[in-house]
């Protein structure tokens, strides 16, 4: 019912009919795009080729693989689909060569991450959810993994603060995104199926996304207290006694 009210009647009798290939072709499309900024990573890295293939594996699976760890799913979704690994390999041997001839225009980039990054936590959500034992915090959590994980693993392996942890308005909005998805799934447990949740938070998400990108929402920093007062506190504690 809320969906016809979004979609119109028409459409949402095909989407019904073809819910199953429309989620998969979108979590191999998030997960293409994920590589793709794994890949150009490593090539600003001045990785070799081998470097580039291991970083995009990375971004586009990685997330996903920790996910199923954390809940016990193994051999991990990569490992028993291998268009997964493979969709990778190809989109970092096409960055290798292409990045060079196009240098940083890749303006559209941030948006298809963004679309990646609604899909997969919608994802990671579902899959926590038909977990028996995966609680309301569990499945938020492995929706916000599923879409973060990637990126965490391609900053650390650049010898970088993971992205997520110090700026941008991204994970949060994984966070609000899965927070939906449970509200979704308590408030509305029969009246909206998966591929319903799928829809409205993979939406929800790139909205606030894409909101955050334009209106430059990001969370406060910490600041760091000026070396002269760090020393005075110090002294202070020092000869207190």
């Amino acid at each position: 019912m809320i969906l016809e009210c979004i979609i119109g009647t028409a459409n949402l009798s095909w989407l019904m009919q073809h819910k199953e290939m429309i989620v998969l072709c979108l979590d191999l499309f998030g997960t293409a795009v994920f590589a793709i900024t794994g890949a150009l990573r490593g090539f600003r890295c001045r990785l070799d080729f081998l470097g580039v293939i291991v970083l995009a594996t990375a971004v586009g699976v990685g997330g996903g693989m920790l996910r199923d760890m954390l809940i016990g799913q193994t051999p991990v979704a990569a490992f028993q689909h291998g268009i997964y690994l493979v969709i990778c390999a190809v989109a970092g041997s096409v960055m290798f060569y292409l990045a060079p001839r196009v240098g940083d225009d890749w303006n559209f980039i941030p948006l298809c991450d963004a679309i990646g990054l609604g899909v997969f936590t919608a994802i990671g959500c579902e899959k926590a959810a038909g977990i028996e034992g995966c609680g309301r915090v569990a499945i938020v959590l492995c929706g916000v993994m599923t879409a973060v994980g990637g990126g965490v693993i391609r900053d650390v392996f650049s010898m970088r603060v993971p992205a997520v942890l110090k700026s941008d308005f991204y994970a949060t909005a994984s966070l609000l995104g899965g927070i939906l998805f449970v509200i979704l799934l308590r408030v509305f447990p029969t009246q909206i199926d998966y591929f319903g949740r799928f829809c409205i938070v993979s939406l929800v998400v790139l909205l606030i996304r894409l909101c955050a990108m334009r209106f430059k929402f990001r969370l406060p920093v910490s600041h760091t207290i000026p070396s002269r007062e760090r020393w005075h506190f110090h002294r202070k504690h020092m000869f207190k006694e």
